[in-house]
């Protein structure tokens, strides 16, 4: 498994078009953690974004060691919103965005039934171009349930769209998220994202979901000890065999540099990841 820390990190919460830092403090603070990676958000980078400045970001990254994850292009797709899974109906300039950042994984988003036919035709365009597609367990979309989850993949039967698995809403939304969950999901995940939490009917932060109602919580620290079981899930990750991406998918609480340090010192005492690679600017 490979670390990756995604530029959440330097977004508020419920301002995800607002980037608190830029690209190359996130780039050093990912490289001086020991990540591999960034998942690049369009708070940062997305299909808004002039070509020069792609191709700036990209070269940056490579100079500072760290890849990209995975992309998401636009705003809607992570503010969810009716408009998110536009994308599937245009999705060149997103595989474009990915190619130029050297990445070989988008996330898109389904809302409704309709939605389908146009993620079997993405994921025809990005076959065609050796990408992925994949979609987040996420509230309000069609990936809020275990079984409805699997079921959407069945009927989009691409083997190059799959899942980024993520406890967190799967929580939320009142579904099982441990070992059992991760065995179903095993021959679809592509990508994952860890975030904390701790359900409390008095939660300063509420979740609206379309199976549970709104769902209160409190963010909490990754390495907090509490909330998501982040050791059975390394566990049963490992027991699956993925080798891909773990995402620190979640916004900062205290400093970006303090959270991104200790979410990656937190993440290796729980399991053995790949040495990240060194700087070509170090």
């Amino acid at each position: 498994m490979k670390l990756s820390l995604s530029v959440r990190i330097g977004e508020r919460y419920f301002a995800k078009r607002e980037a608190a830092l830029p690209l190359a403090a996130l780039a050093e603070i990912a490289a001086s953690s020991g990540y591999h990676a960034l998942c690049m958000r369009a708070s940062q980078i997305g299909i808004h974004t002039p070509r020069s400045e792609v191709a700036a970001a990209a070269n940056l990254l490579r100079q500072r060691g760290i890849a990209v994850s995975m992309v998401t292009g636009d705003f809607p797709i992570p503010e969810n919103t009716d408009e998110g899974p536009m994308a599937l109906r245009n999705i060149a300039p997103y595989l474009d965005l990915a190619d130029a950042l050297g990445c070989d994984l988008l996330r898109v988003a389904l809302r409704k039934e309709e939605d389908i036919v146009w993620a079997q035709r993405a994921a025809d365009a990005a076959r065609e171009r050796n990408m992925r597609l994949a979609h987040q367990c996420h509230n309000r979309s069609l990936f809020e349930r275990v079984d409805e989850t699997l079921d959407v993949l069945r009927q989009i039967g691409r083997p190059n769209f799959g899942l980024t698995y993520e406890p967190a809403n799967l929580e939320c939304c009142g579904q099982p998220y441990g070992a059992e969950t991760i065995k179903r999901f095993a021959p679809h995940i592509m990508n994952v994202y860890l975030q904390n939490q701790r359900l409390d009917p008095a939660g300063k932060t509420i979740m609206k979901t379309w199976c549970r109602g709104d769902v209160p919580f409190d963010q909490i620290q990754l390495w907090d000890g509490t909330g998501i079981d982040f050791p059975g899930i390394m566990r049963a990750l490992s027991e699956i065999g993925y080798e891909g991406y773990v995402t620190v998918h979640q916004a900062s609480l205290g400093t970006p540099r303090e959270d991104a340090g200790k979410n990656a010192d937190y993440l290796r005492s729980l399991t053995q990841f790949e040495p990240a690679e060194k700087s070509l600017a170090s």
